[in-house]
Protein backbone atom coordinates (compact mmCIF):
# COMPACT_ATOMS: atom_id res chain seq x y z
CA UNK A 1 0.00 0.00 0.00
CA UNK A 2 0.96 3.00 -0.67
CA UNK A 3 0.31 6.70 1.20
CA UNK A 4 0.98 10.35 0.99
CA UNK A 5 2.07 12.31 4.29
CA UNK A 6 1.21 16.08 3.31
CA UNK A 7 1.96 18.90 5.27
CA UNK A 8 0.60 22.79 5.73
CA UNK A 9 4.25 25.02 5.53
CA UNK A 10 5.08 28.25 5.13
CA UNK A 11 2.46 29.49 7.01
CA UNK A 12 4.96 32.61 8.80
CA UNK A 13 2.19 34.71 10.23
CA UNK A 14 1.44 36.33 13.49
CA UNK A 15 -0.45 33.56 14.15
CA UNK A 16 1.91 31.01 13.50
CA UNK A 17 5.65 30.34 13.48
CA UNK A 18 7.41 28.28 10.51
CA UNK A 19 10.64 27.45 12.47
CA UNK A 20 9.98 23.75 12.35
CA UNK A 21 8.93 23.68 8.47
CA UNK A 22 12.67 22.50 7.63
CA UNK A 23 12.31 20.08 10.35
CA UNK A 24 8.92 18.84 8.85
CA UNK A 25 10.43 19.27 5.45
CA UNK A 26 12.49 15.91 6.07
CA UNK A 27 10.11 13.71 7.16
CA UNK A 28 6.28 14.86 5.14
CA UNK A 29 6.35 14.20 1.41
CA UNK A 30 4.64 16.92 -0.03
CA UNK A 31 4.12 20.11 1.01
CA UNK A 32 1.25 22.59 0.89
CA UNK A 33 2.82 26.29 0.83
CA UNK A 34 0.77 28.89 1.94
CA UNK A 35 0.60 31.76 -0.77
CA UNK A 36 0.57 34.60 0.92
CA UNK A 37 -3.45 35.16 1.33
CA UNK A 38 -3.54 34.06 4.62
CA UNK A 39 -0.19 33.81 5.43
CA UNK A 40 3.33 33.59 4.36
CA UNK A 41 5.57 35.71 1.72
CA UNK A 42 7.43 35.34 -0.96
CA UNK A 43 10.72 34.29 1.58
CA UNK A 44 8.80 31.94 2.85
CA UNK A 45 7.71 30.35 -0.11
CA UNK A 46 11.61 30.33 -1.21
CA UNK A 47 11.95 28.45 1.78
CA UNK A 48 9.66 25.76 1.78
CA UNK A 49 10.46 25.07 -2.26
CA UNK A 50 14.41 25.15 -1.34
CA UNK A 51 13.89 22.40 1.28
CA UNK A 52 11.68 20.61 -0.70
CA UNK A 53 13.92 20.22 -3.31
CA UNK A 54 17.28 19.25 -1.37
CA UNK A 55 14.58 16.41 0.29
CA UNK A 56 12.43 14.86 -2.85
CA UNK A 57 9.09 16.60 -1.58
CA UNK A 58 6.56 17.45 -3.82
CA UNK A 59 5.51 21.13 -3.95
CA UNK A 60 1.73 22.67 -3.69
CA UNK A 61 -0.26 25.36 -3.55
CA UNK A 62 -2.45 26.20 -0.93
CA UNK A 63 -4.92 28.90 -1.78
CA UNK A 64 -6.99 30.70 0.74
CA UNK A 65 -9.38 33.77 0.91
CA UNK A 66 -7.46 36.67 1.45
CA UNK A 67 -7.66 36.63 5.26
CA UNK A 68 -3.79 37.53 6.91
CA UNK A 69 -5.71 38.89 10.38
CA UNK A 70 -7.88 35.69 10.76
CA UNK A 71 -5.39 32.93 9.13
CA UNK A 72 -7.56 32.43 6.42
CA UNK A 73 -10.64 31.00 8.81
CA UNK A 74 -13.34 33.36 7.91
CA UNK A 75 -16.17 32.54 5.82
CA UNK A 76 -16.59 34.50 2.82
CA UNK A 77 -18.94 34.55 0.40
CA UNK A 78 -17.51 35.16 -2.90
CA UNK A 79 -18.83 34.99 -6.39
CA UNK A 80 -17.51 32.31 -8.92
CA UNK A 81 -15.34 34.81 -10.83
CA UNK A 82 -13.83 36.17 -7.47
CA UNK A 83 -12.99 32.45 -6.69
CA UNK A 84 -11.72 31.88 -9.89
CA UNK A 85 -8.82 35.04 -9.47
CA UNK A 86 -7.99 33.94 -5.96
CA UNK A 87 -7.02 30.13 -6.95
CA UNK A 88 -5.20 31.47 -10.58
CA UNK A 89 -3.76 34.37 -8.49
CA UNK A 90 -2.07 32.46 -5.54
CA UNK A 91 -1.00 29.37 -7.96
CA UNK A 92 0.95 31.83 -10.05
CA UNK A 93 2.87 33.78 -7.30
CA UNK A 94 3.66 29.93 -6.34
CA UNK A 95 4.68 28.64 -9.58
CA UNK A 96 6.39 31.66 -10.73
CA UNK A 97 8.96 30.75 -7.57
CA UNK A 98 9.09 27.22 -7.82
CA UNK A 99 10.11 27.82 -11.37
CA UNK A 100 13.19 29.78 -10.35
CA UNK A 101 14.49 26.69 -8.10
CA UNK A 102 14.16 24.59 -11.18
CA UNK A 103 10.71 22.87 -9.77
CA UNK A 104 7.09 23.10 -10.29
CA UNK A 105 3.61 22.65 -8.28
CA UNK A 106 2.32 19.61 -8.88
CA UNK A 107 -0.73 19.99 -6.33
CA UNK A 108 -3.51 22.40 -5.08
CA UNK A 109 -4.92 22.00 -1.79
CA UNK A 110 -7.47 25.17 -0.11
CA UNK A 111 -6.38 26.16 2.85
CA UNK A 112 -9.32 26.78 6.10
CA UNK A 113 -12.61 28.34 5.77
CA UNK A 114 -12.12 28.12 1.93
CA UNK A 115 -11.79 24.28 2.04
CA UNK A 116 -14.58 23.81 4.75
CA UNK A 117 -17.21 25.23 2.02
CA UNK A 118 -16.18 23.79 -0.39
CA UNK A 119 -16.24 20.60 1.54
CA UNK A 120 -20.23 21.18 1.64
CA UNK A 121 -21.09 23.56 -0.89
CA UNK A 122 -21.19 21.43 -4.32
CA UNK A 123 -21.05 25.06 -6.23
CA UNK A 124 -18.06 26.53 -4.68
CA UNK A 125 -16.73 22.59 -4.92
CA UNK A 126 -17.58 23.01 -8.71
CA UNK A 127 -15.67 26.40 -8.95
CA UNK A 128 -12.79 25.17 -7.13
CA UNK A 129 -12.45 21.92 -9.56
CA UNK A 130 -12.85 23.44 -12.57
CA UNK A 131 -10.70 26.41 -12.02
CA UNK A 132 -7.78 23.91 -10.95
CA UNK A 133 -8.34 21.71 -13.97
CA UNK A 134 -8.05 25.19 -16.48
CA UNK A 135 -4.77 25.97 -15.29
CA UNK A 136 -3.13 22.44 -15.59
CA UNK A 137 -4.90 18.95 -16.31
CA UNK A 138 -2.20 17.25 -15.05
CA UNK A 139 -2.23 19.06 -11.35
CA UNK A 140 -2.81 16.72 -8.44
CA UNK A 141 -6.55 18.10 -6.81
CA UNK A 142 -5.74 17.40 -2.64
CA UNK A 143 -8.87 17.20 -1.40
CA UNK A 144 -10.67 15.75 1.96
CA UNK A 145 -11.81 12.42 0.96
CA UNK A 146 -15.77 12.02 1.18
CA UNK A 147 -16.42 15.57 0.36
CA UNK A 148 -18.19 17.72 -2.04
CA UNK A 149 -15.02 18.82 -3.04
CA UNK A 150 -13.80 14.80 -4.24
CA UNK A 151 -17.55 15.21 -5.64
CA UNK A 152 -16.98 17.59 -7.90
CA UNK A 153 -13.50 16.75 -8.52
CA UNK A 154 -14.45 13.36 -10.14
CA UNK A 155 -16.93 14.76 -12.37
CA UNK A 156 -14.20 16.87 -14.24
CA UNK A 157 -12.25 13.77 -14.32
CA UNK A 158 -9.36 15.30 -12.08
CA UNK A 159 -6.29 13.41 -10.96
CA UNK A 160 -7.83 13.48 -6.91
CA UNK A 161 -5.84 12.33 -3.92
CA UNK A 162 -8.17 11.92 -1.09
CA UNK A 163 -6.57 12.96 2.23
CA UNK A 164 -7.55 12.02 5.79
CA UNK A 165 -6.13 14.86 9.24
CA UNK A 166 -4.07 13.13 11.36
CA UNK A 167 -4.42 16.09 14.14
CA UNK A 168 -8.50 16.30 13.68
CA UNK A 169 -11.53 14.94 14.88
CA UNK A 170 -14.58 13.93 12.45
CA UNK A 171 -18.11 14.39 12.80
CA UNK A 172 -20.84 11.26 12.08
CA UNK A 173 -21.15 13.19 8.93
CA UNK A 174 -17.80 13.17 7.80
CA UNK A 175 -16.59 16.68 8.57
CA UNK A 176 -14.16 18.01 10.65
CA UNK A 177 -15.14 18.77 14.01
CA UNK A 178 -15.46 22.54 14.63
CA UNK A 179 -12.26 24.37 15.86
CA UNK A 180 -14.89 26.40 18.13
CA UNK A 181 -15.18 22.60 19.82
CA UNK A 182 -13.12 21.88 22.47
CA UNK A 183 -12.71 17.98 20.92
CA UNK A 184 -11.37 19.17 17.49
CA UNK A 185 -7.77 19.20 17.61
CA UNK A 186 -5.65 15.81 18.25
CA UNK A 187 -2.68 17.13 20.03
CA UNK A 188 -1.19 13.58 21.67
CA UNK A 189 1.42 12.39 19.23
CA UNK A 190 0.66 9.06 20.02
CA UNK A 191 -3.00 9.24 19.54
CA UNK A 192 -2.67 10.54 15.68
CA UNK A 193 -0.24 7.58 15.24
CA UNK A 194 -3.31 5.70 15.82
CA UNK A 195 -6.12 7.52 14.87
CA UNK A 196 -4.07 7.39 11.70
CA UNK A 197 -3.12 3.65 11.50
CA UNK A 198 -6.23 2.78 11.98
CA UNK A 199 -8.18 5.01 9.42
CA UNK A 200 -5.47 3.86 6.66
CA UNK A 201 -5.80 0.01 7.25
CA UNK A 202 -9.53 -0.01 7.43
CA UNK A 203 -10.23 2.61 4.23
CA UNK A 204 -12.34 4.50 6.81
CA UNK A 205 -12.57 7.58 8.74
CA UNK A 206 -12.74 7.14 12.70
CA UNK A 207 -15.70 9.50 14.07
CA UNK A 208 -15.41 11.13 17.66
CA UNK A 209 -18.37 9.26 18.23
CA UNK A 210 -16.49 6.04 17.17
CA UNK A 211 -18.64 5.77 14.16
CA UNK A 212 -16.45 4.24 11.04
CA UNK A 213 -17.65 5.40 7.19
CA UNK A 214 -15.63 3.67 4.52
CA UNK A 215 -13.68 6.11 2.24
CA UNK A 216 -10.71 6.25 0.01
CA UNK A 217 -7.45 7.32 1.61
CA UNK A 218 -4.64 8.58 -0.68
CA UNK A 219 -2.89 10.90 1.54
CA UNK A 220 -2.45 12.34 5.81
CA UNK A 221 -2.55 15.37 5.93
CA UNK A 222 -0.42 17.17 9.39
CA UNK A 223 -0.98 20.52 10.16
CA UNK A 224 2.09 22.44 10.49
CA UNK A 225 0.47 25.12 12.92
CA UNK A 226 -0.10 22.19 15.33
CA UNK A 227 2.37 22.90 18.89
CA UNK A 228 3.04 18.93 18.43
CA UNK A 229 3.31 19.16 14.56
CA UNK A 230 6.97 18.14 14.21
CA UNK A 231 6.75 14.65 16.95
CA UNK A 232 3.18 13.80 15.40
CA UNK A 233 4.77 14.05 12.22
CA UNK A 234 7.69 11.56 13.19
CA UNK A 235 5.27 9.18 14.89
CA UNK A 236 3.11 8.79 12.07
CA UNK A 237 6.14 8.68 9.60
CA UNK A 238 8.03 6.03 12.04
CA UNK A 239 3.98 3.63 12.61
CA UNK A 240 3.27 4.00 8.86
CA UNK A 241 6.87 2.60 7.74
CA UNK A 242 6.84 -0.21 10.49
CA UNK A 243 3.13 -1.62 9.42
CA UNK A 244 4.69 -1.94 5.37
CA UNK A 245 3.31 1.03 4.53
CA UNK A 246 5.34 2.44 1.14
CA UNK A 247 5.46 6.23 2.26
CA UNK A 248 5.73 8.77 -1.13
CA UNK A 249 5.15 12.01 -3.01
CA UNK A 250 1.77 12.74 -4.15
CA UNK A 251 3.70 13.18 -8.06
CA UNK A 252 6.01 10.07 -7.12
CA UNK A 253 2.68 7.76 -6.25
CA UNK A 254 1.61 4.75 -8.60
CA UNK A 255 -1.41 6.26 -9.68
CA UNK A 256 -0.82 9.49 -10.82
CA UNK A 257 2.59 7.75 -13.15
Amino acid sequence: MEININCDLGEKSKHHSNKNDPDLLKIVNSANVACGYHAGDNESMNQVVEISKRNGVSIGAHPSFYDLENFGRNRMYLSATEIRKLIIDQYEILEKIALNHGENVTHVKPHGALNNMACEDIELATTLAKTINEINKDLIYLVPTGSKMAEAAKKQDMRIACEIFADRNYEDDGNLVSRKKSNALITDPNLAKKHVLSMVKNQALNCYSGKQIPCEIDSVCIHGDNESALATAKFIRDDLLENKITLKPLNKMTKFI
